[in-house]
Order: C-alpha cells, then sequence, then structure tokens
C-alpha cells in the first residue's frame, strides 16, 4: 500500500483550503440563497452585515477534516491505479491507460463521501447562517454557535443521518469530478513533460493542477447545487422530501440555469487552490518516496 499518497494528499488538501475558502463561503451562499442576485452582491451583504471574517465562518471544519478526506481522495486513487494496473498488466509499474486513470479517480471521490459527508453539512450551514455583527436581539441571535455546537444540534434535531443530508448528491458529484480531476492532471502533465524527461517540471504541474481543477468543478458544480440545497434545508422549514424532489423544485423555481450557479465562482477558486494542492502533494510524495 502508499502511504506517502495519504500524508502528501492530507497536507495538499490543507493548503488548498486556505487559499479557497472565501471564494466557497460565496459560492455556497449565493447556490442555496435567492436573496443573493450575484457574486458581487453576495460579497457586498457579507461585507455590510457581518464583515470580512463572514467569509471565513466555518473554516475550522474544513481545515480539519478536508485534509482527512484529501488523504482519503489521494490514497484510495494510487492505490486503486496501482490495482488495476496489476490486474491487467500484471506490474504495478506499467504505465496506465485513461481508463485506469479515470475508474481510479472515480473511486477515490466516492471514497471519500462516508467521512466529508457530516463535516461538510455543517461546514455549509454555518457559512449560510448569516447574522449581523452587533446583533443583541434575541430573534437574530444565530442557531449554530459553532462547529461542535453545530454537529450536536443536528444529530438531536434530525438524527445521526441528518450529518448525511445531501450524501447521494455529495457521491454524484465528487465520483465523476474526481475522474474527471485526475484524468485532466495525468494527461496534461503528459503532454507537458519534455521529451527524455519522466516528470514535468513544476510550473507545468502548477497548471496541470489549476486546469484539472476547473475541469473537475465544470463537472461536479450541478450536483453541488443540489447537495448543498439538501444540506441547508435542515436549518428550518423543509422544502425538499429528498434528492430527485430537489432537483424538481430547483429547476421549476429557478430554470435549469439553477445547476450552473456558482460555477464561474467555482472555477475561479479551483484554479489557485489546485496549484497549491498538486504543488504541494507532488512535493511531498517525491520527499517521502525516496525518504531512506
Amino acid at each position: 500500500m502508499h502511504f506517502a499518497d495519504f500524508v502528501a494528499g492530507s497536507v495538499g488538501g490543507a493548503f488548498g483550503v486556505a487559499v479557497g475558502y472565501p471564494f466557497d463561503t460565496v459560492k455556497v451562499r449565493i447556490q442555496t440563497q435567492r436573496k443573493f442576485t450575484g457574486v458581487w452582491n453576495c460579497i457586498r451583504a457579507t461585507c455590510k452585515t457581518e464583515g470580512v471574517h463572514g467569509f471565513f465562518k466555518g473554516m475550522s471544519v474544513p481545515v480539519t477534516t478536508v485534509s482527512i478526506t484529501s488523504s482519503v481522495v489521494f490514497g484510495t486513487y494510487r492505490n486503486c491505479l496501482q490495482c488495476l494496473l496489476q490486474l491487467h498488466s500484471g506490474s504495478s509499474e506499467a504505465p496506465p491507460t485513461k481508463l485506469d486513470i479515470f475508474l481510479a479517480g472515480l473511486a477515490g471521490g466516492v471514497a471519500q463521501v462516508l467521512v466529508m459527508s457530516p463535516a461538510d453539512t455543517m461546514k455549509v450551514r454555518l457559512q449560510c447562517q448569516m447574522e449581523p455583527r452587533h446583533a443583541v436581539a434575541i430573534q437574530s441571535a444565530p442557531k449554530y454557535h459553532g462547529p461542535m455546537h453545530c454537529l450536536f444540534t443536528i444529530v438531536r434535531e434530525e438524527g445521526v443521518l441528518g450529518l448525511y443530508r445531501g450524501a447521494p448528491a455529495l457521491a454524484l458529484r465528487d465520483g465523476p469530478s474526481f475522474a474527471t480531476y485526475f484524468l485532466t492532471y495525468s494527461t496534461l502533465c503528459e503532454w507537458l513533460t519534455p521529451a527524455g524527461q519522466k516528470q514535468p517540471e513544476w510550473v507545468a504541474v502548477m497548471l496541470a493542477g489549476g486546469v484539472a481543477g476547473v475541469g473537475g468543478w465544470a463537472v461536479g458544480t450541478p450536483m453541488d447545487v443540489i447537495k448543498a440545497r439538501l444540506q441547508v434545508d435542515g436549518m428550518g422549514k423543509r422544502k425538499y422530501n429528498g434528492f430527485l424532489h430537489c432537483i424538481t423544485e430547483s429547476v421549476r423555481q429557478d430554470g435549469p440555469g439553477v445547476f450552473f450557479k456558482g460555477l464561474g465562482l467555482n472555477c475561479l477558486r479551483a484554479f489557485p487552490v489546485n496549484m497549491v494542492v498538486f504543488f504541494t502533494y507532488e512535493l511531498l510524495v517525491g520527499f517521502l518516496r525516496t525518504s531512506p
């Protein structure tokens, strides 16, 4: 088993969160709250209501958990890839096919759902909870006072399964998204590696990582919208009876364009985030594999 990929993926994921979190907060609010008509409208409202710190609400959740989920994704991807190579080539050192990379990425994306779903649900609810900076009225007091209070409140009011609201949409988002992500990264690195070299230059690694992130989110955004709406639905009166009902109601109320809410912001955030993720991952995995 390749343990270096679990460790490198963990650190890379944590650095990625630090870079992209404010974009993620704006994206989640646009996807789930109809009062925001666009990116700048959401940014202005957040600054006016909560100040700059409003963009970082719930950040402690992904910082402590995304490193784990990123570890699961990269570790599962690498080890599934080795298993596939062993199965059809008889050697884990054989060059992978595009299908091998796609299937290993799909497995990595789906594998992280069990670990990621509870933390993602808490993150989204904390991000969507907007309260004035100087709130004094009881009516304006936030429902959740922090990550742990959010966790216990969800379990008390909705049961443990409340932490997995939106999990099917999350799996349908991350499976195809990570399959596209790793396939795009691998293909670009192959194209950008000079003749006679085994590895691309660091600039090529960062470029490939950024483009891979954009490609992954282009595929994953429609299910990301549904996932976020289902997760936020538990904060108040229920609007959706389930996954399919959420899809049909979202289309009925907002039209087919609803599936692309936050797409531009996702892609804008994905490029720098995944430049950092893959740079950190490749740097660490190379060091760990050569260490005695």
